[in-house]
């Protein structure tokens, strides 16, 4: 593709061009297409469609869900289970995966949307999506196993943010693009491509509040981003928190930085947040693809063998280089 496509390139006709031997991961991308623009619109009517707060109950990982978690698990899963293109779907939200076409090859993983505790003050939130091709025959009934596949076997990757306009990024192993919803047209266009994530940054994000239980190598580093010009870095640095990854990630690829959320000592059955499959390997696929890296400290991210699909990862990724330093802390250890 080139320059002057952008703002003209929809994102059919850019899945057309790029996933020309896949018509089935070209619905899968439509599916995404559909589902987000659902998902937007009830998130743009809040309190005023009373789907604000809790929905009175945890998911499967413990968390409280919010009304808009169960409206958009179930958006997605309608219409990916529906497209008859998809083989299983799995969801952050539930505790097995739900089987749909066992004839079909693509398996779709979601996380419906990152950032719940930013839905009740109007704050970004985004949907997060990795697709998958199954390991057991087509025509067979898919099982756990089949999901249980390390990032660097990803053939889609890509997340929607909801905010002032809502865009939807993607890689399928060719670059990361961006695409913006016109709302006149109703459709995604391209606006950005062959993202890049500088090597250097001065900006960090991570959440502060949890410093207390932070491994050594972690306290290590954002003691010296935090000591500025007069430290060891000689440089100084900003922090941001978005308080969702897809934010976070999503200003990392605009304007460059590193995130973390590592593991730590605050509760000895849950030593890391995120979760692998639905958070850490779409979205560390998505930065590795822009120039940036991802780690948990001590071993790549997309090369993790999932034990489980709720399966839980330190995360550190973004810029190369600072990835590299906080890689080479933890070694030190």
């Amino acid at each position: 593709m080139h320059t002057h496509q952008l703002y003209h390139t929809t994102l059919a006709s850019f899945a057309a061009a790029e996933l020309a031997a896949r018509p089935d991961l070209q619905t899968v991308l439509a599916c995404l297409d559909t589902a987000s623009q659902r998902i937007g619109d009830a998130l743009k009517q809040g309190a005023l469609a009373g789907i604000l707060g809790s929905a009175g109950a945890d998911n499967v990982q413990g968390e409280e869900q919010k009304k808009l978690d169960v409206l958009a698990n179930n958006i997605l899963l309608d219409v990916f289970a529906g497209s008859q293109v998809v083989a299983a779907c799995a969801s952050e939200e539930l505790d097995t995966f739900t089987p749909a076409n066992a004839n079909a090859q693509a398996l779709v993983l979601f996380d419906p949307l990152d950032g719940s505790s930013n839905i009740d003050i109007n704050m970004a939130v985004g949907t997060i999506v990795s697709v998958l091709d199954r390991v057991s025959p087509v025509g067979s009934a898919v099982s756990e196993l089949d999901f249980l596949q390390p990032g660097t076997a990803q053939v889609m990757a890509a997340y929607v943010l909801y905010g002032p306009a809502t865009q939807l990024v993607l890689t399928v192993g060719t670059g990361v693009y961006a695409f913006t919803l016109d709302l006149k047209q109703g459709c995604y266009l391209l606006t950005a491509m062959h993202m890049l994530v500088a090597a250097d940054t001065q900006e960090f994000a991570i959440n502060m509040s949890n410093q207390r239980h932070w491994q050594q190598p972690v306290q290590q580093y954002i003691a010296e981003c935090i000591d500025g010009k007069l430290g060891v870095r000689g440089k100084s640095f900003n922090m941001r928190w978005v308080a969702a990854m897809v934010g976070d990630v999503h200003r990392i690829l605009n304007r460059g930085g590193v995130f973390l959320y590592p593991l730590d000592s605050k509760d000895a059955n849950k030593p890391a947040k995120l979760r692998l499959m639905y958070e850490a390997n779409p979205l560390g696929w998505i930065i590795e693809q822009a120039g940036g890296a991802c780690s948990t400290g001590t071993a790549p991210i997309l090369s993790i063998q999932p034990s489980s699909i709720h399966q839980r990862v330190g995360v550190i990724l973004g810029a190369s280089n600072e990835v590299e330093r906080l890689v080479a802390y933890h070694q030190a250890t």
